[in-house]
């Protein structure tokens, strides 16, 4: 494996992004889509904007409009957009529906959407969860029966992530088996224009975009099967592994700040006379809290050259690097609001931001506990 550093190129990329994060996406613009109930909760002119530096394309082709670099590179632009909590869906769009077409679609398939994202002009969506499950992918009830020379979906997904603006999905449906059988799941490439399909927003707690789909008898040709017939559980655990990686690295970016934040206001409130950073408790804790970001950060990026190797410990390191930085964003959004007192208990201040992400991303694909078991099983244990 490389070594857990960046070279020349990757230095710049972290630069360029940080930069533009600074000037194009602050959190106040976060936080006035959220409070004007935006449909989309992101804004496409500043996608638009990310797609001319070329970040959709970071993981695609070039034979798709894409810049065929990797993870290690994908990792350091999440990572400065979640210092900002910036809305825009990479991870419905990339880290999930661009995967699910470059680890399971056909050439077709790939040319037919990828361009279009790499462009900042398609969206993608990862329809997978259903109501009532818990980080189990195969508890998969909507179906998809023969119909002619092609299939026929019926079902409801929920947490559809960045489903209010996407415009193709792919949709995981029984085609064999019973309701948690891992065989028999299969994924269907899905124009969100379909008839039979019907969006519904969802509002998280973090502001992210979501959807429940429910899917009415949708109709779609054999050309939208990803993968093979009745293979598709295979395919989503390589999905969500990568998306695990990328959704840590976003989550590593957002503890960043949220401590950068709260070490800036240590050394400017005063309290008995005093700044309250030099009382040696408050010392203490925020040594905690920079000594676990940096196992985050390590973490993060040892999971991202995995993939970028080809490493068959991927799964592994993906489960620790979600476990990781799960523990170390709630431990360091939680001493946040408690280090800012009460105004950090107040909407008006950033902060509180932060441990809504938190608490959300804590949750999402599985939570801390769930990835240490799921790391066991698979270390043998």
């Amino acid at each position: 494996m490389k070594p857990l550093v960046l070279n020349e190129e990757q230095t710049l990329l972290r630069d360029s992004a940080a930069d533009f994060v600074t000037r194009r996406s602050p959190i106040s613009r976060m936080r006035a889509l959220r409070d004007a109930g935006d449909e989309l909760g992101f804004a496409p002119a500043v996608w638009k904007e990310m797609a001319g530096l070329g970040w959709q394309g970071i993981l695609l082709p070039e034979s798709c409009g894409g810049l065929s670099l990797g993870y290690a590179e994908m990792v350091l632009v999440l990572e400065e957009l979640g210092t900002s909590l910036a809305p825009e869906p990479f991870l419905g769009t990339i880290l999930l529906g661009a995967n699910a077409l470059l680890l399971g679609g056909t050439e077709a398939q790939q040319q037919a959407v990828l361009p279009g994202v790499a462009a900042g002009e398609t969206f993608l969506a990862l329809a997978h969860h259903e109501h009532g499950v818990r980080h189990q992918l195969h508890q998969v009830t909507t179906r998809a029966e023969a119909a002619g020379s092609g299939w026929r979906l019926s079902g409801t997904k929920d947490l559809v992530l960045d489903g209010p603006a996407a415009n193709q999905l792919i949709v995981s449906a029984r085609t064999s088996g019973d309701d948690g059988d891992r065989a028999g799941i299969t994924l269907f490439l899905v124009d969100a224009g379909s008839a039979g399909i019907e969006k519904k927003r969802q509002h998280l707690i973090d502001s992210r975009g979501a959807s429940i789909i429910k899917l009415a008898g949708v109709e779609v040709s054999a050309e939208a099967v990803l993968g093979e017939v009745g293979g598709g559980a295979d395919l989503l655990d390589s999905i969500l592994d990568r998306a695990l990686v990328g959704l840590a690295a976003e989550m590593l970016g957002s503890t960043r700040r949220a401590f950068e934040i709260t070490t800036e206001y240590l050394r400017e409130r005063e309290q008995f006379g005093v700044k309250i950073g030099s009382f040696q408790a408050l010392k203490h804790r925020a040594a905690r809290m920079f000594v676990q970001i940096e196992l985050s950060r390590s973490a993060v990026m040892g999971a991202a050259r995995a993939i970028d190797a080809g490493d068959s410990n991927t799964p592994r390191l993906a489960s620790l690097a979600k476990a990781t930085l799960s523990d170390t964003f709630i431990l360091v959004a939680n001493e946040a609001v408690q280090m800012h007192g009460g105004i950090g208990m107040t909407d008006e201040h950033d902060i509180g931001f932060f441990l809504k992400r938190a608490r959300s991303t804590e949750l999402l694909f599985g939570d801390a506990a769930w990835h240490r078991a799921r790391w066991a099983t698979l270390s043998g244990y």
